[in-house]
């Protein structure tokens, strides 16, 4: 079974795909694998990397996670090819996919299975790939050996910690501030507008020497097409406003409603051109 998910995964661009035992994990929300009648099998773990070369596009305004597609968009594509295929290859087992809202924890799950390692930015980082990755999991009932590996942080350098604009300190995330509803302080605007993009915030993500060694290595970007096509690295008000409602729906801003990432491009637009904020 390994095999065939690995081949059949490695035809999408994902060759970072490893196998741990549910019994290891830590189960957040059980309840969406009782659904789906599975009470112990194996997570195929899936490491999809995302960074391609429109986010290095030096008039990008957005997080680079938010340049393509949302990608809840590619994993609905993606398991609605590979779950059919496997359960007629294993039809005497069950498979389900999952992304983002999952049954396990996520993070843990993947250094479990061996695919990385945790950062002191709390992200999941690849050797290949550095942060620059999705996570995703194909759980199935079968169960397999697949012990867990050792799960393993980071040199802890501190680039991440000097560099970041709010000293990792969570509740303060710039991305999540950019991420608010409503108007934002005068302390708020100059934050945001500090941190140089309308949407999230990559700091901690680019100063890291593991990303920096993948990009000299050129295994950081993504070979995955979904993340290369409708890519849009510099978004404004115009362009936003143009959109329809399904085509937002689409991108990873749209979650939160129009009126918040417009009230981010307005403010960058405004300062721009000097005018008052």
């Amino acid at each position: 079974m390994q095999s065939t998910v690995k081949a059949i995964l490695k035809e999408h661009g994902i060759s970072l795909v490893a196998p741990v035992s549910l019994s290891y994990l830590t189960l957040t929300r059980p309840y969406l694998l009782a659904r789906h009648g599975i009470t112990d099998g194996t997570a195929f773990m899936l490491a999809v990397p995302y960074y391609t070369t429109h986010c290095d596009d030096c008039a990008r305004n957005i997080s680079s996670y938010a340049v393509s597609r949302d990608y809840h968009r590619f994993f609905e594509a993606l398991f609605a090819d590979v779950l059919p295929r496997l359960a007629a290859a294993f039809p005497q087992n069950r498979f389900v996919g999952f992304t983002d809202h999952s049954p396990i924890a996520e993070v843990e799950a993947a250094a479990l299975a061996g695919l990385g390692q945790i950062g002191c930015n709390h992200l999941f980082l690849t050797k290949e790939h550095s942060s620059f990755v999705f996570l995703g999991e194909i759980i199935t009932d079968a169960v397999l050996s697949a012990p867990p590996h050792p799960i393993t942080v980071c040199t802890a350098c501190g680039a991440c910690k000097r560099a970041c604009p709010t000293g990792l300190e969570i509740d303060g995330c710039l991305s999540a501030l950019t991420q608010k509803k409503g108007a934002l302080t005068e302390e708020e605007r100059a934050a945001v507008l500090s941190g140089g993009l309308a949407w999230g915030c990559d700091t901690c993500q680019l100063v890291c020497p593991v990303t920096r060694a993948a990009k000299a290595a050129g295994t950081l970007y993504s070979t995955v097409p979904f993340f290369e096509e409708q890519a849009i690295a510099h978004l404004t008000a115009d362009r936003l406003n143009a959109m329809s409602d399904a085509t937002l729906a689409t991108r990873a801003y749209g979650w939160r409603g129009r009126a918040v990432i417009l009230r981010n491009l307005t403010l960058f637009e405004k300062h721009g051109k000097g005018e008052p904020l």
